[in-house]
């Protein structure tokens, strides 16, 4: 039997796992002792705890948990209201402003947690209600929300791209100063999107309220000073000393990421409890048990999705790819076309995590062989997962939003946030074509 039909009964079993609605970890788990099994033999069987520790025995993973921390510190604390209101002040006046807002907010907050869910539910909890006060549609609250909640895996720091660093073998640093300037780009895109939604609307509304004979309400916008506008932008002060302090300290050399997390932490719980005072003794407790939950199972997923990584790799199925794609003499630009399809279905069943530990192995040596860049290919493979945040079965902002908002249909819900994933493809072309809008930041600081 060929490496590649190894492979593919391989990724039949994970499939099958996955429909039966078990958990993800778990799933991966069964497929990584089942490949072991079929293919390396029962006598490799305690091979299995040895790969599991062998991939969980990395310093950088250390960096996961303690974004995670940091990230449900933030989220339990009122700083997800101060950015949501700096946003409102700046951006009320213009068509669709309050939704942009949350965008705003939700961009600043991603550079604090690292986790989209996490973005998605502290933004939400204040924007959603405060539309919906001022009329905005579920479509256009929730989709902006849900949309804005994914800048969480691609804006540094991101938990997503130190895995792709770690699987990759590439500098987390490096990855980090690649996704700012993209994670930008979309967060304008996002709102540029915002402003034709709204303008549509508005003229269906107007077009509704001629044909009826009457006047459209005219929602009453809150009025911001210059004054207020400047105060709210202290307010948001020490999210961006915290999070220059953190930057220089990683882009400088002075700290690995794993310590720069650490120090990250320590600064955030300072700034919650001194500036913000967030936090009771029992939330503190609610935090950490939070975080050590989120922690457990990213890290069984990385480890289990690793294990299969690591028997594929022995497989040489990633090598056999690589091959048979040289051999067939596509162009390259047709390839990255399927792997991008590829990963999108892959991101409709799977969360972010596993997707990139599983699948960087098999497509890094394809990746390089057809000339791409590796740095710049970890942030059009974490875009292309934010995709998956937004798209049903598996799309967690689609569910965090619905917790959030139980009396939203999550149709409504489904149909505010598609526009977004064509948003992000579009962001997929345009950083394809134009690959040096990645690149030029991390070359210029490394």
């Amino acid at each position: 039997m060929s490496s590649l039909a190894q492979g593919g009964i391989i990724g039949l079993i994970a499939l099958a796992l996955f429909m039966t609605g078990m958990p993800i970890a778990f799933a991966l788990a069964i497929t990584a002792l089942s490949s072991i099994l079929l293919f390396l033999g029962p006598d490799q069987f305690d091979l299995f705890g040895k790969m599991v520790f062998d991939s969980l025995n990395d310093f950088g993973l250390l960096a996961i948990p303690l974004f995670v921390v940091m990230g449900n510190l933030f989220g339990g604390s009122q700083a997800s209201k101060q950015l949501f209101e700096a946003g409102e002040a700046w951006l009320s006046r213009i068509r669709g402003g309050l939704a942009m807002s949350s965008v705003a907010a939700s961009t600043l907050f991603a550079a604090l947690t690292g986790s989209s869910p996490a973005t998605a539910a502290a933004i939400g909890r204040v924007a959603v209600p405060e539309m919906a006060a001022r009329g905005y549609s579920a479509r256009i609250a929730t989709g902006a929300v849900a949309a804005g909640g994914t800048l969480g895996i691609l804006i540094p720091p991101s938990v997503t791209l130190i895995l792709y660093g770690i699987a990759a073998e590439q500098s987390i640093g490096q990855l980090f100063a690649a996704g700012v300037v993209p994670g930008f780009i979309i967060a304008v895109m996002f709102c540029i999107w915002i402003f034709i939604a709204v303008t549509l609307e508005d003229r269906k509304k107007d077009r509704t309220a001629r044909l009826g004979g009457y006047e459209p309400v005219v929602q009453e916008q809150r009025q911001f000073t210059w004054a207020d506008r400047f105060g709210s932008l202290a307010k948001t002060l020490p999210f961006a000393v915290l999070i220059a302090m953190i930057l220089v300290v990683l882009y400088r050399g002075i700290a690995t990421p794993s310590e720069a997390a650490a120090i990250g932490v320590l600064l955030v719980w300072v700034l919650v409890a001194v500036v913000y005072r967030g936090l009771t003794g029992r939330q503190l407790v609610d935090v950490l048990l939070e975080s050590t939950n989120q922690s457990t199972m990213i890290l069984l997923i990385t480890a289990f999705s690793a294990v299969i990584a690591t028997v594929l790799s022995y497989l040489r199925v990633p090598q056999d790819l690589a091959a048979a794609v040289t051999e067939a003499d596509l162009n390259k630009w047709v390839v990255l076309l399927l792997i991008n399809v590829i990963l999108l279905v892959m991101g409709f069943f799977l969360p972010p995590v596993s997707i990139i530990v599983m699948t960087t192995p098999i497509l890094l040596p394809l990746i390089i062989g057809l000339g791409f860049d590796p740095i710049w290919f970890g942030i059009i493979m974490t875009i292309n997962m934010e995709m998956g945040l937004i798209t049903p079965p598996v799309g967690l902002n689609l569910y965090v939003l619905k917790g959030i908002v139980p009396q939203v249909p999550l149709k409504e819900i489904l149909i505010g946030s598609a526009p977004y994933v064509g948003v992000l493809g579009l962001a997929i072309v345009l950083f394809s074509v134009f690959p040096e809008i990645i690149l030029f930041v991390p070359r210029m600081l490394y």
